[in-house]
């Protein structure tokens, strides 16, 4: 097969030769920094894009998709009615009962301030993913305790924290308390541990813990009464639409709120810090790209008189820049296939063996969460070949414009 003229020239250009020793270490360098940049982005988005899919996939197994609660904060009495009218909401899967509220748990000289959430042990799985998170005991211990005292579900982290195991006595402090002749009294009451979950996320394992709703409901004084229901939906992405379709059904007194809604701080950080470390990507892989510059401006220089015969022989000089940006795509595609290759099995083992870990009360993981998708080694491919590109265009002008009359006159 015959190559265009420009295209087999271009590769003459960027071949060993003992003459142009130096152009083609040129070449094998520029084609390195390509690489390096490339496999440099590819594992960063990676990292970027694991912690993004982890926390959101963690948030949402301790969380539900949906909660549906009432504007004045005095709780919602008519729990079976407003639970009916939820889960014939299309694209509604499941729907259970809470009650959530802020103590202070204390256990062998140590105190920690908690979210504390009243649960329905037989329905919580149905919509969040304790009941899988559990590491020792079980849900429905809450109902059931060994003892006379109410059960409780803590975190393992926060057990680890108090040095507490299964049955062991846990003091739970309401600081708003009751009246009495002597003023606010912090309520207080024991609770037997009978379940230790782990999330995934240090920040929940040590923040929340759960009780039942009858026990929620005598604690806070909320007889009959729960603070909202809990929604699991059939697509995540789509939670704001029906939410939306939700608050319709169920008008005033009651709001409801989606879980991007509930974390949209959280996930706007993620995603800038996401956008700020793309920008400070092309940034890395520009000045890879200067290395292309260089190349292809020694090569001119040194090809100066090959280049002066093809435009006396008749070459155009749309001809001559094609053999310079040809040079340039060619280092930039070499590099960015290499690149891609090199990033993404590097990624891929990473992720698999587990070898960077964390430490866990800082980053909330233990162990470094990689994924990549592939509109990110697309979207670093296409950015690494067009910086390339960009790249060729003064060298090629340059090489384009020389006059062959001047440069031959001294051969």
């Amino acid at each position: 097969m015959k190559l265009p003229f420009e295209l087999f020239i271009s590769l003459r250009y960027l071949r060993s030769k003992r003459r142009y020793r130096t152009v083609s270490l040129n070449t094998f360098i520029s084609i390195a920094g390509v690489v390096i940049g490339v496999a440099t982005s590819i594992m960063t988005l990676s990292v970027m894009t694991g912690f993004q899919g982890y926390f959101r996939d963690k948030i949402l197994s301790a969380i539900s998709h949906v909660v549906v609660m009432e504007y004045a904060g005095k709780g919602v009495r008519d729990e079976k009615e407003l639970q009916e009218k939820v889960a014939r909401i299309p694209h509604v899967t499941a729907t259970t009962p809470f009650i959530i509220s802020q103590v202070m748990l204390a256990a062998r000289e140590r105190v920690q301030g908690v979210v504390v959430r009243g649960i329905d042990p037989r329905t919580e799985g149905t919509v969040t993913d304790l009941e899988k998170n559990m590491r020792q005991g079980s849900l429905l211990r809450l109902e059931r305790p060994a003892r006379d005292r109410p059960g409780i579900v803590i975190g393992e982290d926060l057990a680890r924290k108090f040095g507490a195991t299964i049955g062991d006595t846990i003091t739970m402090v309401n600081p708003i308390g009751e009246e009495s002749a002597m003023g606010m009294v912090p309520k207080m009451r024991k609770f037997d541990l009978v379940g230790i979950f782990d999330a995934g996320m240090y920040d929940y394992n040590t923040t929340f813990a759960y009780i039942s709703i009858p026990e929620a409901q005598k604690f806070f004084n909320m007889p009959e009464r729960i603070s909202g229901i809990q929604v699991r939906v059939d697509d995540i992405y789509n939670a704001a639409a029906i939410a939306e379709s939700i608050q319709t059904a169920v008008g005033f007194p009651y709001y409801t709120r989606n879980w991007i809604e509930m974390n949209k701080n959280f996930f706007s950080a993620l995603k800038l810090e996401k956008i700020g470390m793309s920008l400070i990507l092309v940034v890395i892989i520009i000045v890879a790209s200067f290395n292309i510059i260089g190349t292809l401006t020694m090569i001119v220089m040194e090809k100066s008189r090959e280049i002066a015969i093809l435009k006396s022989m008749g070459a155009a000089e749309r001809s001559i820049m094609r053999i310079f940006m040809t040079s340039g795509l060619i280092i930039g595609a070499v590099g960015t296939v290499l690149g891609s290759a090199i990033g993404y099995g590097a990624v891929v083992i990473i992720a698999k063996s587990g070898v960077i870990t964390l430490p866990k009360d800082v980053y909330q993981v233990s162990h470094l969460p990689l994924s990549i998708t592939g509109y990110d080694i697309l979207f670093i491919s296409l950015m690494a070949l067009g910086i390339s590109f960009l790249a060729t265009i003064y060298p090629a002008w340059q090489a384009a414009r020389q006059d062959p009359v001047e440069v031959l006159r001294y051969e």
